[in-house]
């Protein structure tokens, strides 16, 4: 950790004043700036989002625009006491405090998109009603993640043979019709041994916050954000992939014609790597604009691995295409924002947005229903009125 990063580091997080600032002992469950500029996608638990014009107004996304994804309450942790565990498939269990995470290994920083697996859920609704959070395009956010990597921790402990599988446990609880429980997922080894990922204690430059993990997270890039594990408690390395309810019994996806009460889960491989998605956030759906030029933005994210290549921009719903502007940030695992000017005529009138990535794959224009809601990445169509 540079001495700059350190000092601010230490000033910011010192144990006994961190948990005191975030309420870890009693004090409210997130800052209010966390979630005022969001909307409310969920009261209980609770799951919010930004405004998509908001949204795109910076490649890094500050905290109080950064989407918050809970399965249950936020753990009240205290930091003082806060303890890590590695163990399973290692030579040597490892038990960790924050401190440690801070001082023994060596820091890393990635910038990278965290995206729910249920964004633009809300599209899937509109084609046959799915359960869960009804989200819009906003369940993304791009942050600059720093800690250790996970690898360096895995290497210390040492690894057994037959190592195949890293599991997270959460510090939370979550209720379900099927029960209650930690929330917890796993990575395959390789992913888990690569630079990229990271046991995050810092999001753009600070401390994690509660409602982002504090005191640690895995970060996963390219991973649905589901295997970037917030109030990690424990690494396990095991043999097999996790057993855990949200690994085993939720994120997974099924064809069109299975339903919840025919869905084979064993059979099912878990979600790992996201697809290649792009999504218009000005204007929004619905609104009413002025005839001639319009500014059009919005955000594109590739498949792990690859890198956008371009956006494409219609102002006919489809039927003629323009290339928009990439933004010059980029990183290999994180979003590129766009902007085009396009013309509209007067009247009624639907924009749409394709990626197309380094592969030469291209978005496609429809994708099939699942019942889970999961994955939606067609073609993104915002009917707006010209007048």
């Amino acid at each position: 950790m540079s001495g700059l990063s350190r000092r601010r580091f230490l000033e910011a997080a010192g144990a006994s004043a961190l948990a005191a600032a975030w309420g870890c002992r009693g004090g409210p469950e997130a800052p209010s700036d966390e979630v005022a500029a969001l909307i409310v996608r969920q009261e209980s638990p609770f799951n919010a989002e930004p405004p998509l014009g908001k949204l795109v107004e910076s490649w890094v996304t500050p905290l109080p625009r950064f989407y918050i994804r809970r399965h249950g309450a936020v753990p009240r942790i205290d930091a003082a006491a806060y303890e890590l565990r590695v163990e399973g498939l290692v030579e040597r269990p490892l038990r960790l405090a924050l401190g440690d995470l801070r001082d023994r290994f060596d820091r890393a920083a990635v910038t990278a998109t965290l995206q729910c697996a249920g964004n633009r859920r809300g599209e899937h609704s509109r084609v046959k009603k799915v359960g869960g959070v009804q989200w819009d395009a906003g369940a993304i956010g791009n942050a600059e993640w720093a800690g250790p990597r996970l690898g360096d921790l895995l290497k210390k402990a040492g690894l057994k043979p037959g190592a195949k599988h890293v599991r997270f446990r959460s510090l939370d609880r979550c209720t379900v019709p099927a029960g209650t429980f930690e929330f917890g997922a796993s990575i395959p080894l390789e992913k888990a041994l690569a630079p990229e990922t990271l046991v995050a204690v810092e999001m753009n430059g600070r401390p994690l916050s509660p409602e982002h993990g504090f005191p640690a997270r895995t970060v996963v890039p390219g991973y649905l954000g589901a295997r970037s594990v917030k109030w990690l408690g424990d690494i396990e390395v095991s043999d097999r992939p996790s057993e855990n309810f949200f690994h085993a019994r939720d994120y997974k996806l099924f064809p069109p014609d299975v339903g919840p009460e025919t869905a084979k889960w064993d059979q099912a491989e878990p979600l790992g790597e996201l697809p290649t998605n792009s999504a218009i956030c000005s204007p929004s759906t619905g609104e009413t604009l002025r005839a001639g030029i319009a500014r059009v933005r919005g955000y594109a994210i590739a498949i792990a691995g690859r890198s956008i290549a371009r956006v494409e921009v219609s102002a006919d719903g489809g039927k003629t295409w323009g290339e928009a502007r990439l933004s010059a940030s980029s990183a290999a695992f994180a979003w590129r924002l766009w902007e085009v000017e396009v013309r509209l005529e007067a009247g009624p009138a639907v924009l749409a947005a394709r990626a197309w990535d380094s592969s030469g794959a291209v978005q496609p224009e429809k994708v099939d229903w699942n019942f889970k809601g999961y994955l939606y990445n067609a073609w993104h169509r915002v009917p707006v009125t010209v007048a």
